[in-house]
């Protein structure tokens, strides 16, 4: 084991013509040149690590992933999609002055966040109709108890890996606040933290795309007429010829 990264994932399943030829690629290792994978998006989030062609699995969500959870709740709050519910809760959340009390679920290496959100969204409007809070400090709290389970879980992938190194990418990843957080952690481990902005991250576009390129280029290939599309396509299904 190596590098650790952290990898908001998306959830649907891609093919890919390249030259012709058909790819089945599965969105998971999307970044095909890094080691270990924890992702932080709107449908997936797990903590993956690369040994012996596969990626394994270390931990995951075991109800929603993250981005989920910051949609669903920007709809409780009536926050804007323009450019995106996530980019405005993390705008509102550098407003935010007092850190609510929210449910922490971290079981082992899994998270949950159903429970967080649905307590935030049966107390949000009550404490907001109080004065108990603002909509700022719903968003702070919200970011803050979220990615701190996420910057657990990491850690405890690096330390279980012996890894020095963690890769933060993915929709969520675009989030200045889960990069800092998993930067002090980091610097706390002496180990190095690799971020990268929205062209990379959105959607996973490239990095799908770049892991089409790769398999290609190792020999496989997948003709029309075998192509389909597998809903529950897991990271740890996916044959990774293009690494040592």
């Amino acid at each position: 084991f190596r590098p650790i990264l952290t990898i908001p994932l998306e959830p649907n399943q891609v093919q890919i013509w390249l030259w012709t030829k058909l790819k089945g690629i599965s969105p998971h290792p999307g970044d095909p040149s890094s080691p270990v994978h924890p992702p932080c998006s709107a449908p997936f989030a797990q903590v993956i690590a690369y040994s012996e062609r596969r990626y394994r699995i270390f931990g995951e969500t075991i109800d929603i992933a993250v981005g989920n959870c910051l949609d669903r709740f920007a709809r409780v709050l009536k926050i804007s999609n323009d450019p995106s519910p996530g980019y405005n809760i993390e705008q509102m959340a550098k407003k935010g002055q007092k850190l609510v009390e929210l449910p922490y679920t971290v079981k082992g290496m899994d998270v949950s966040f159903s429970g967080i959100l649905s307590h935030i969204e049966e107390v949000a409007h009550k404490m907001l109709a109080s004065g108990e809070c603002t909509p700022e400090d719903l968003c702070f709290s919200l970011q803050e108890t979220l990615f701190a389970m996420l910057v657990e879980i990491t850690e405890r992938a690096m330390a279980h890996c012996g890894s020095q190194e963690a890769l933060i990418v993915g929709g969520v990843g675009c989030n200045m606040r889960l990069q800092e957080m998993m930067r002090i952690m980091c610097a706390e481990r002496g180990a190095k933290l690799f971020a990268t902005d929205e062209r990379f991250c959105i959607d996973n576009g490239a990095m799908i795309a770049q892991a089409g390129w790769e398999m290609f280029r190792t020999g496989q290939v997948t003709q029309l007429e075998d192509s389909w599309i597998t809903q529950r396509y897991r990271t740890d299904e996916v044959d990774v010829t293009w690494r040592d």
